[in-house]
């Protein structure tokens, strides 16, 4: 059974409570909880969002949320924390890695099973350099992970947009081969993907091969939708940066037909959660605008669902 939610990102203004009712309310069976820190927050859209504050929860706090927690209706599918760990500047990242772990302990306690990230990049160096750096850092975060049985999801964002991310992106992993490359360093089964299919298609890429090709380390899913704007994409060419030949959408509005979409996690027996993710400017007006794109997703999604 696929799990439908959404993420919490895009509810800033709302409690951890009133995210699960209305969760509740609009029949959603997870949500995606951000845990961004009190401080040190990227600036970025949707960063700084937190309906949980690890960093500044005891230990006996977090087990008596956990009992909270257990009587609501609505399950929380992962812990999501999206900075960048591999940051050339090293005190960002170091703490941007710390707070990593952080919510690694924290989802142990609450017995939540996934935590979602990135793996980071340094975007003026080259993939064999962050290979490297990768090789350095990650395998003691996931180390930690594995010690307390708790699953890492990866997106599979590039992290590559504006200028200040040219030219590499700020997230290494972001195509079969690196996966490929990560995964032979650390093979732990806790170490997977949060897989987002949009960020294949603004790459070219086929959005249900990583499916097939990945199914056991589907972690987590993630629903967006995005838009490729061929008239645009012949002007600017590939190379530009990808906000100028592509817009994220919500799902029912781009180009990823989710009918088959759906099927390919059905053909490999997925069975986790799928949460909406919503990056779409046109409703990012007003609460109630909100609201309504992550239901017009929600309704569009369902029709693929039993």
């Amino acid at each position: 059974m696929l799990d439908l939610g959404f993420v919490s990102a895009i509810l800033p203004n709302k409690t951890l409570w009133e995210v699960l009712d209305f969760a509740h309310a609009q029949q959603f069976a997870c949500v995606e909880i951000m845990c961004w820190p009190s401080s040190n927050a990227d600036t970025r859209r949707y960063a700084g969002v937190s309906h949980i504050a690890v960093d500044s929860l005891s230990s006996d706090e977090l087990l008596a949320l956990k009992a909270q927690l257990a009587l609501h209706p609505v399950k929380i599918s992962a812990l999501g924390y999206y900075p960048n760990p591999m940051d050339p500047n090293e005190e960002q990242a170091l703490f941007y890695r710390e707070h990593i772990k952080k919510i690694i302990h924290a989802a142990a306690i609450l017995g939540i099973g996934t935590v979602n990230t990135f793996v980071g990049r340094d975007y003026t160096k080259n993939v064999a350099y962050n290979i490297g750096k990768f090789t350095e850092v990650w395998p003691e975060i996931v180390a930690l992970a594995d010690s307390l049985n708790i699953k890492i999801g990866i997106e599979n964002c590039p992290m590559f947009f504006t200028d200040d991310e040219w030219p590499g992106g700020k997230n290494l992993m972001t195509t079969p081969k690196i996966w490929d490359q990560l995964f032979s360093i650390i093979p732990s089964k806790n170490f997977g993907l949060n897989y987002d299919p949009s960020h294949m298609v603004f790459q070219m890429m086929d959005y249900t091969y990583p499916i097939y090709h990945y199914a056991e380390k589907l972690h987590h899913v993630h629903l967006k939708d995005v838009k490729v704007y061929t008239e645009k994409l012949n002007r600017v060419g590939i190379l530009a940066n990808p906000l100028e030949y592509h817009s994220p959408k919500i799902p029912g509005l781009g180009d990823i037909h989710w009918g088959k979409f759906i099927s390919a996690l059905n053909d490999v027996r997925y069975r986790g959660p799928i949460v909406i993710e919503v990056e779409d400017k046109a409703y990012e007006g007003s609460d109630e605008d909100i609201e309504k794109a992550i239901l017009s997703a929600r309704n569009h999604i369902k029709q693929y669902l039993p």
